[in-house]
């Protein structure tokens, strides 16, 4: 059976690249607990907030980055993945932060809702990594780096120090994230790729249940501004 993804994509990108080109008119805020202290501490809070807004808090992006996971059992297919969604999810945070790009959280959180069910779903219906899945990662990156960012918004920034703090808040999304993916292959991936249920057994399941929980909280952002 073939599989057609032409308008879907077509309105994805669309529906993306409307929203990278709104902006509102207000500066990230200012953390003034944070304005006068030594660089080491604000390096470490920053790093610490970004590390905690994937594990514990981050249970939307966790689940996005496990979809990553489930695609292949090659090593290289996540890594160009991973690659494609912190590049991504890096420059809108940064740009976001500038006040260069934003987008509401109203609209931010289904998306990035949404993405964690198209990841899922399409875990089921391939086998391997094709170019257009680099391509929508990248672009639900973008995304997901404007809700780190609003994120990011909520406790503000220490005046002077804007490169600083980003960066290591950055950080530790990026340490987040990969504590998630070798976890994932330590105890699921590596110990049980080589099965003949693996797919049958862990893959469709675990990829089932993500779009599941992420269809739910699709319609709580979308209907009830959860």
């Amino acid at each position: 059976m073939k599989i057609r993804y032409s308008n879907p994509f077509k309105k994805i990108v669309l529906l993306i690249t409307v929203l990278l080109l709104v902006q509102c008119g207000f500066a990230h805020s200012i953390n003034y607990a944070l304005q006068d202290a030594p660089v080491n501490e604000v390096v470490w809070f920053y790093f610490a907030l970004g590390f905690k807004h994937i594990i514990p808090y981050g249970i939307d992006h966790i689940l996005f980055v496990i979809g990553l996971c489930l695609l292949s059992t090659n090593i290289k297919t996540i890594f160009w993945q991973a690659t494609a969604f912190t590049v991504a999810h890096s420059i809108t945070l940064a740009l976001s932060m500038k006040n260069i790009i934003v987008a509401p959280g109203a609209v931010v959180e289904p998306i990035i809702a949404l993405s964690i069910v198209f990841v899922a779903v399409e875990n089921i219906l391939l086998t391997e990594l094709k170019p257009w899945r680099i391509l929508l990662v990248f672009l639900f990156g973008l995304i997901h780096g404007m809700g780190f960012a609003s994120a990011l918004n909520e406790i503000g920034l220490p005046a002077g120090k804007f490169y600083t703090s980003v960066i290591a808040f950055n950080a530790g999304v990026e340490i987040g994230q990969v504590t998630v993916i070798t976890t994932m292959f330590a105890c699921i991936i590596i110990p049980l790729r080589n099965k003949t249920w693996y797919r049958a057994g862990i893959v469709y399941p675990l990829s089932a249940l993500i779009a599941i929980v992420a269809s739910y909280w699709s319609v709580q952002r979308i209907f009830f501004n959860g």
